[in-house]
């Protein structure tokens, strides 16, 4: 079936990384043996970081099996321990460190368009909130594309309740998409581009969580059980397979899940759900043909590649090359063309490898604008004695250079960037979604990990007979004093983009407040006109600002004064610039981390407005930043003069002056020096200060005692962001001073309520608010407020790190009132 030029481009996308790869004779040995496998397993799980890496990884190196993970959502619902980013900006993070992890454990990456909306205790409130026909129709078609031999549950589709309600729901839609997959009445439009598949065998990854404690798991019969012994050592690679998944799963930096490698034996077990039984439980491919005979008219070419492993030389891996060329062409002959299409791209890889090809394409500028002509260089070099020419570079056309021995050629070209190219950015994130699902349309983006990158250069070389088709994605490359050679994506800009440099506004009272717009050039000489909207109600002048930046790259600030309505209200404002009669309202994000490639997101450039009934008490706050939250920048909004403290400035005289201090989010989990500080910090209190502590996990603590009276953390929360809020004391201060809190104050909060709820607490402690999710029982560990001197310690695990942020009135009440208690 011939496929339309996007479904190519698109898989292209999967395969291309900014940094050049340059295998040694022992990871390219490693890559033949692969080659030489036609066998696929499947992963699925529901977030980054639910995936086995041991055993993704035992089945990449030991087994040589083609081997993917479907992660059903991107993460985005969790917390950040590396920045600030949350929701979508935490989802591309994630996203990328999971294209990190593939990189090192050998896996691929694949996700549905499901949204990871926060914490789900049932499936079924799960499959409510997921469009859950779509995320089938996601499943089918990632299974359908992969066509996996073998499916891997890390979760049990029986036992819901038992684990977060997304895990459950992974499996359970697994179960419906192994049959479904096979169907040709099942979204029958897919098969425009792929066939029915039906795998072999489904199981489930079981562990001793699944049976409570490892004592337990120990006892259990685990006699039907697939037992796979995953506790290998590679001596071509230097690792065990413990090792390289600890490398894996270590680049889920923003969970903090670094994880340190292991040695010597080790086991998963996997129960069989669907599909054959097994005799051999070492092998999960037993029954399958995993060899090129599968294929029609493969066993040449599994026998070709089977004398060149055995014939392979360390020392001098380009031996190898003409053979492999001749492997090359047969596969090109190939009827079955997804095994062609896979093997084609792993054979192309290795030739370069083998004889140190290296080709790159490099741009003289870091981004540039659609329409645009992008300047280039291009290299091209053999590092063999393989005899190669170079044949063509596109916008080159045909060059004929011969690619002698370690002797480069290298040239300009000039390329055309079609006007209607599309912008940069994560694909998911350009249409507005759901809370449970993103909007893409396009049914041949669906699965595809990353950002879609469209720019590329084509090398077309010569070894003997045969031309080869190398295909490389335009970088930009520099050199920095400190890392050296640096490499970063190209990435496609609008003209202009802009940013309201707050937000949230919050606004308390009917005066007029100055609201500072970015605007940042894409373009040299780029002259127009800004305008800031607001819904009506809201009063903003002037009409509109003109602008006029000469150089690409250059920003200025301007500035427009927003009058809020009289009563309470809650707005989006909304930046737009103008050039030419053509309207721009992105904002461009830029996502930079170490462990992960660069990002650019572009997203609306909005910004909340809230205009609230609120009163402050107190001026002063000490805030000791946690795990990362955009708290203190909220409490400023709201009129307090906050000063960020680290835990090593915390002392008596310190604190003298502040009317609060305020424990960001986790901070007992990830600050080691306030185990010192805890004392001095009650102190504080009992002399008349307040202190309020936000959530922290069950995990380890830093302190012995949290709190100045007893107090147990336990994993309750309420996930239901809309769950009736009950008054357990009415007339405590936190409902009443300086902010009379009703049932409205608790209309509007995103995401959850709150977690990791204390469920024991000393008879000090007053707990003031009681809600749950359905059918459950209350939980009053939300806010508990105690008297200890002549000051207060509250705790809370309301999820005021989500809803400040997000402009939420109420919050904004409830938190003033928590900080100026007794003031």
């Amino acid at each position: 079936m011939k496929k339309p030029l996007i479904y190519l481009l698109l898989f292209a996308c999967t395969l291309c990384f900014a940094q050049p790869q340059k295998p040694s004779s022992a990871e390219i040995y490693n890559k033949l043996e692969k080659l030489n496998f036609l066998g696929s397993a499947l992963y699925i799980a529901a977030h980054p970081d639910d995936e086995n890496t041991r055993l993704i990884s035992f089945l990449a190196t030991k087994e040589h099996a083609r081997t993917g993970y479907l992660s059903l959502t991107r993460g985005d619902g969790g917390q950040n321990l590396i920045g600030l980013e949350l929701r979508e900006l935490l989802g591309v993070i994630r996203t990328q460190e999971l294209i990190e992890a593939r990189k090192i454990d050998g896996g691929e990456q694949f996700f549905s368009r499901a949204n990871d909306f926060g914490y789900s205790k049932m499936p079924n409130e799960t499959l409510e909130i997921w469009d859950k026909a779509k995320v089938l129709q996601d499943m089918v078609w990632v299974i359908r594309k992969f066509r996996p031999d073998v499916i891997i549950n890390r979760f049990d589709h029986r036992s819901p309740g038992t684990t977060h309600g997304h895990h459950t729901s992974s499996a359970m839609l697994t179960q419906e998409a192994w049959d479904l997959a096979a169907d040709p009445n099942y979204e029958p439009k897919q098969l425009e581009y792929v066939k029915t598949w039906s795998p072999k065998r489904l199981l489930f990854n079981t562990s001793w969580w699944f049976f409570g404690s490892k004592e337990n798991f120990e006892k259990a019969d685990k006699s039907k059980f697939v037992n796979l012994q995953t506790g290998i050592y590679f001596p071509l690679l230097g690792k065990s397979n413990q090792e390289i998944a600890a490398l894996s799963r270590s680049k889920h930096r923003s969970q903090g899940f670094g994880s340190t490698g292991q040695r010597g034996d080790d086991m998963e077990y996997l129960e069989l759900i669907k599909g054959d039984d097994l005799k051999n439980r070492q092998n999960l491919f037993e029954g399958i043909d995993t060899t090129w005979n599968r294929v029609q008219g493969g066993k040449p070419v599994g026998d070709a590649i089977a004398v060149i492993l055995k014939n392979f030389d360390f020392k001098n891996p380009s031996a190898s090359v003409p053979a492999l060329t001749d492997v090359y062409v047969m596969i090109n002959k190939l009827e079955d063309k997804h095994w062609a299409r896979i093997k084609l791209e792993e054979v192309k890889d290795i030739i370069a490898a083998c004889s140190g090809l290296y080709l790159e394409a490099v741009a003289e500028q870091q981004s540039i604008t659609p329409g645009s002509t992008l300047k280039l260089k291009w290299e091209a070099i053999n590092r063999s004695s393989i005899p190669m020419t170079l044949e063509s570079v596109t916008a080159a056309g045909n060059i004929a250079l011969p690619l002698d021995n370690n002797v480069g050629q290298a040239g300009d070209i000039d390329i055309k960037i079609p006007e209607n190219s599309n912008f940069t950015s994560p694909y998911w994130l350009t249409e507005k979604g759901t809370s449970g699902m993103y909007r893409v349309d396009d049914l041949q983006k669906i699965g595809i990990p990353d950002i879609i990158r469209e720019q590329f250069v084509d090398f077309n070389v010569r070894i003997g007979a045969t031309t080869i088709p190398f295909k490389r994605e335009i970088v930009y490359k520099s050199n920095d004093p400190v890392m050296g050679e640096v490499y970063q994506p190209l990435d496609i800009i609008p003209a202009v983009t802009t940013k309201i440099l707050n937000k949230v506004q919050l606004f308390t009272n009917n005066k007029k407040q100055t609201i500072s717009i970015r605007i940042k050039a894409g373009i040299d000489n780029c002259k127009g006109s800004l305008r800031f909207e607001l819904p009506a109600g809201w009063k903003v002048t002037p009409v509109s600002i003109p602008f006029d930046l000469a150089r690409k790259g250059s920003e200025t600030v301007v500035d427009f004064e927003v009058t809020p309505p009289a009563e309470p209200s809650e707005a989006t404002g909304r930046s737009i610039a103008t050039i030419n009669g053509k309207d721009f309202d992105r904002e461009q994000m830029m996502i930079t981390y170490p462990h992960i490639v660069s990002q650019q997101v572009l997203m609306p450039s909005t910004a909340k407005f809230t205009k609230a009934d609120l009163k402050i008490r107190g001026e002063k706050i000490a805030y000791i930043m946690g795990a990362g939250d955009n708290v203190p920048e909220s409490l400023r909004q709201m009129g307090y003069e906050v000063a960020l403290l680290t835990p090593e400035a915390i002392s008596a005289e310190t604190l003298k002056g502040f009317d609060a201090v305020v424990m960001g989010i986790r901070a007992y989990n990830v600050l080691d020096a306030l185990a010192f500080k805890q004392q001095i910090l009650f102190d504080y209190v009992k002399n008349g200060g307040n202190m309020v502590v936000q959530y922290n996990t069950t995990g380890e603590l830093v302190v012995k005692e949290l709190a100045p009276y007893p107090l147990r953390l336990s994993r309750d929360r309420v996930t239901e962001e809309n769950a009736k809020m009950t008054f357990l004391d009415p007339s405590n201060q936190v409902l009443n001073h300086p902010n009379k809190i009703t049932d409205k104050d608790f209309k509007g909060w995103v995401q959850e309520q709150g977690l990791y709820y204390p469920d024991q607490w000393g008879p000090e402690f007053v707990p003031v608010l009681s809600s749950n999710d359905k059918g459950e029982e209350a939980k009053k560990g939300g806010l508990l407020v105690a008297k200890y001197g002549k000051g207060y310690y509250i705790y809370t695990g309301l999820s005021f790190f989500r809803e400040l942020p997000e402009g939420v009135s109420g919050a904004y009440r409830l938190m003033a009132n928590i900080i100026g208690i007794g003031k």
